[in-house]
Order: structure tokens, then C-alpha cells, then sequence
């Protein structure tokens, strides 16, 4: 018996030892077919350039069904459903804004936005309306901007009729509460003591200063003086004088019952009187206040430069902002020639921009700045003057008017990726007396542009003799110093005047 273990032990050791060996082989062969198989295709699939790939077009954008009426007290109001979520939101644009506030009283109409919604109304205090809205995760929102005022509401469904009303009390019954009036005020005081804090922020500020004026609606700033001469009484006449049914456009979008909703909103907002005259609203206008010219602010602490360069631009209503559009796709981005060039090329910034940009009923600014060190400020400003230069000198290539025009194409479905995007557009141009097929007319404008189109409107609107040169930055590091540029640099003084009170 011992001897019969002995001879199958040894016989499992000669198989076992036979096993490993086949196993070794068939690896190796099977290792080899497998590099055979895969390799074939890798050679016989070269990857293709990507400018041999092939897109199907994208799909024609439409806007989705909607319903615009007018309440008998004025109120405009549009309906747009959409039944994927089970959420409703809305927005109301209010036909106010800063600029209609009195100039020693600048602050005025933010402060009657924010008291709006935190100053509790007739029926809550603010408390009560703060805890019905956390309990069902709602929001109800109120602001007022340079140009406009704004409310909202964003709800479950299954919540709409209780937010909805809290929504109604907050634009009709705003309780404006003394305490709630001081804490706003302490809250703009701080952002006062800090507004110095960011250098882009102070280049942002300081040039709309520059261009549109220091005393201009569209670039005055709120000060400790005249954030204390705002009081209670000034806040309630702000909002009886704008914010009224007549001057709110209301759009609501998702998942509701159209008849149910507007029985919502005629049982809330269709019974709202104002108690004042109609007021005259006369938009104020825009002009260039400084001429070309190099101005600085010293900012010790930094090691960089923030430059802004800009002039006076235009409104979206221009025949040609299509083709402007077309120029800025041009400039920017990581294959537009101001990306290429001061970044790429000759490594100056690592961000770098230049547009056109417009507002809706007065004009924007044309702009164009970046980051770069103190040492390049000088090297990056004349780099990022030539560049607007050569786009008005030197014809495009049909490459670049290409990629110019597609990039502004390409992107217009992400314009049209929900439907509440596409209520807020249509709202905002009736706001504005804008056609609604307004962006429709600018995407065949785009379409429709020439590289002789977009030489001649940057010939037309691109003003190298306005441009306003900005820098914030450290004086003892700028080297070359920014007299170089050939103009007198002037100094801005961004110290905060005056204190806050208690």
C-alpha cells in the first residue's frame, strides 16, 4: 500500500510539474494572438485629424408653448409649464433701479429691495415668513439692481398656493421694520469697510467711474453719508412710487394647472391698488466723462497688476451687434487671438479678455484687461493695445471668422436648456421693449457676418483714442514704470472717506 502512494505521489508531481509548462505555453500563445487581434484594427484605424471629423447639425431651437395676459390692474403676466419636476418658480421684473434713487440718497433702492423681503410683512413678521419657508424648502427673494427691480418665489408643487401667498404679501404688504432697516444699514456699512479688499473689484470700480462719471447713476457708489440719510419714511415712499402692479411683469414656469394658477394670482395680486399716482420714469442717459488717458492705484501689498483698459460701448439694439458679437468671439477664448497671443505666445497674463458689451436701454462699455505681472504691465498694455489695432487694420482669415462666428452659434442651446431661461428672456425684453424674437434676428445676424463686417464695425466702435487705461498695483515693482506708455499717469485715491455711525 505504501508503495502504490508512492508511485501516484510521483506521478502527481511529473503532472503537476507538465501542468505548469502548458499553462506557461498556452499563456505566451495566447498573450501573442491577443496582440495580433488588437493590433490589426489600431493599424488599419489611424485616429483622423480632428478637422476631418463630421457633426450632425444641431437641432433648430423653437421656444415652447406660453400664455401672456394682462390683469385689469396692469400687472403683465406670462405662464409657461413644465410638467418634468414637480417645482414651481417665479420672477417678477419690477420697472425700478438705482438709477431712479436721488443722488445723496445712493443705497436707497437696495435697501428697499432687502426690506422687502427681511422686514417681515402686515400679516408675518419676518421670523414667521423665514421658518413657513424653510419647513418646505421654498425661497422667496427680493432685489433691486441699477436698471431694475426683481422678486421671486421658487416652490415644491405641493406647496405653491401657501408660498405663493407669502410671495404676494411680500410685494404688497412689505412691513418695513425700524429694526430690520438698522441691521440692513450696518450690513452696507461693512461692505463699505471691505470694498477695498479685492483688487479686480477696485479696477472694476474705479473705471466705471471713469468712463461714465463718478456722479452718473451707472457708477456712483453707496457711502457711509449717504447710506445714514436713508430713513424709514424715504424707503416707504421708494416703494409706493415704483414697485405697483403696472410696473411688474410676472413670469411663471413649472409644474401647475393653468387655470388654477391664474386663479392664484388673480385672487392675490389682481386685487392690488396702488395708493399714488402713476410716476414719470425717465431713464437717464450715459456719456463718456474722461478721455483717453492712463490713471493708477497704488496697492503696495500686491505683486501682480489688474489692468483694465475701456470706452463708452453701445446698446443691444445697434444693427451691428451682431457682428460685434462676432468680434469678441474673435478676441477671446482659447483660440481667439488675445488668448493666443498675450498669454500663449508671449506669456504676459494668464487671463486676458477684451468685449464689446452692451446694456438694453443705455450704453455698456467697450473693455478689455487681464492679470499680469508688475514687471510685464507695461509690455501687456501696449500687447493688448495692438491687438485691438490689428483687428481693425489687418482683414481676418475665413478660419477665424469661422471659429468666431460658431463659437457664438454652438453655444445657443445652452440659451434654451430649460424653460425657465426662456421666460426670463421673453420678460426681459418686453421689460426692455425688446422684439420677442429678438435673439432669433441676432443669431441671423451672426449667421450673416462677413470678415468685411467685422473689420468695418471694429473700425467703427473700437476707439483706440477713448480708451481709458486702469491699473491697480504696486508703484515700486512696475518696472518699466506706466510713464512709459507716453501719457501722464494720474493717481486715484481709493481711501474711504467719512465712518460708520451706530
Amino acid at each position: 500500500m505504501l508503495l502504490i502512494k508512492q508511485n501516484l505521489l510521483s506521478l502527481s508531481m511529473i503532472d503537476t510539474s507538465s501542468l505548469k509548462q502548458f499553462r506557461t505555453v498556452g499563456l505566451i500563445l495566447i498573450t501573442t494572438l491577443l496582440v495580433l487581434v488588437f493590433r490589426l484594427p489600431a493599424v488599419a484605424q489611424t485616429p483622423k485629424h480632428y478637422t476631418d471629423l463630421e457633426f450632425p447639425l444641431l437641432a433648430e431651437i423653437s421656444l415652447p408653448e406660453y400664455e401672456r395676459y394682462e390683469l385689469t390692474n396692469g400687472m403683465v403676466v406670462y405662464l409657461m409649464e413644465d410638467h418634468q419636476l414637480p417645482l414651481v418658480k417665479g420672477s417678477a421684473l419690477i420697472k425700478t433701479g438705482s438709477r431712479l434713487e436721488p443722488a445723496p440718497k445712493v443705497g436707497l433702492a437696495q435697501t428697499t429691495g432687502s426690506l422687502m423681503r427681511l422686514g417681515g410683512t402686515q400679516q408675518h413678521s419676518a421670523n414667521e415668513i423665514n421658518q413657513l419657508l424653510e419647513q418646505r424648502a421654498a425661497r422667496v427673494e427680493v432685489g433691486i439692481g441699477t436698471s431694475s427691480g426683481s422678486a421671486g418665489f421658487n416652490t415644491l408643487s405641493e406647496d405653491l398656493e401657501t408660498v405663493f401667498n407669502l410671495f404676494s404679501e411680500v410685494l404688497q404688504e412689505p412691513a418695513f421694520s425700524p429694526q430690520l432697516l438698522g441691521f440692513i444699514k450696518n450690513q452696507q456699512q461693512g461692505g463699505i469697510a471691505r470694498r477695498n479688499d479685492d483688487p479686480g473689484s477696485i479696477a472694476s470700480r474705479e473705471l466705471g467711474k471713469l468712463i461714465y462719471g463718478e456722479d452718473s447713476p451707472y457708477a456712483r457708489t453707496i457711502e457711509y453719508e449717504t447710506i445714514d440719510n436713508i430713513t424709514r419714511d424715504d424707503v416707504v415712499a421708494f416703494y409706493e412710487q415704483y414697485v405697483r402692479p403696472e410696473n411688474i411683469i410676472l413670469g411663471v414656469v413649472g409644474d401647475f394647472e393653468p387655470n388654477t394658477m391664474k386663479s392664484l394670482i388673480e385672487n392675490t395680486l389682481g386685487k392690488w391698488q396702488p395708493n399714488t399716482p402713476e410716476p414719470e420714469i425717465n431713464i437717464p442717459s450715459a456719456q463718456q466723462k474722461q478721455g483717453q488717458g492712463v490713471f493708477f492705484v497704488n496697492q503696495p501689498q500686491l505683486n501682480q497688476s489688474n489692468v483694465l483698459l475701456g470706452h463708452l460701448g453701445g446698446k443691444f439694439d445697434s444693427p451691428d451687434y451682431p457682428a460685434l458679437s462676432v468680434v469678441n468671439g474673435l478676441l477671446n477664448g482659447f483660440g481667439g487671438r488675445l488668448f493666443n497671443d498675450l498669454r500663449s505666445r508671449k506669456g504676459l497674463a494668464y487671463t486676458v479678455y477684451g468685449f464689446w458689451s452692451a446694456g438694453y436701454d443705455y450704453p455698456g462699455v467697450f473693455i478689455a484687461g487681464g492679470q499680469t505681472a508688475s514687471q510685464t504691465t507695461v509690455k501687456f498694455i501696449t500687447s493688448l493695445l495692438d491687438e485691438i489695432k490689428r483687428v481693425q487694420t489687418t482683414a481676418i482669415s475665413s478660419d477665424e471668422l469661422d471659429y468666431a462666428k460658431e463659437s457664438i452659434l454652438n453655444s445657443f442651446v445652452f440659451k434654451f436648456e430649460n424653460p425657465s431661461q426662456t421666460l426670463s428672456r421673453l420678460t426681459t425684453y418686453e421689460y426692455y421693449g425688446y422684439p420677442q424674437d429678438f435673439i432669433f434676428e441676432y443669431q441671423k445676424g451672426v449667421k450673416a457676418t462677413t470678415i468685411e463686417d467685422v473689420q468695418r464695425v471694429a473700425q467703427e466702435y473700437l476707439k483706440p483714442e477713448n480708451i481709458v487705461t486702469l491699473v491697480v498695483g504696486n508703484e515700486e515693482e512696475i518696472n518699466p514704470p506706466l510713464s512709459q506708455l507716453g501719457q501722464t499717469v494720474k493717481s486715484i485715491d481709493v481711501t474711504i472717506q467719512g465712518q460708520a455711525k451706530s
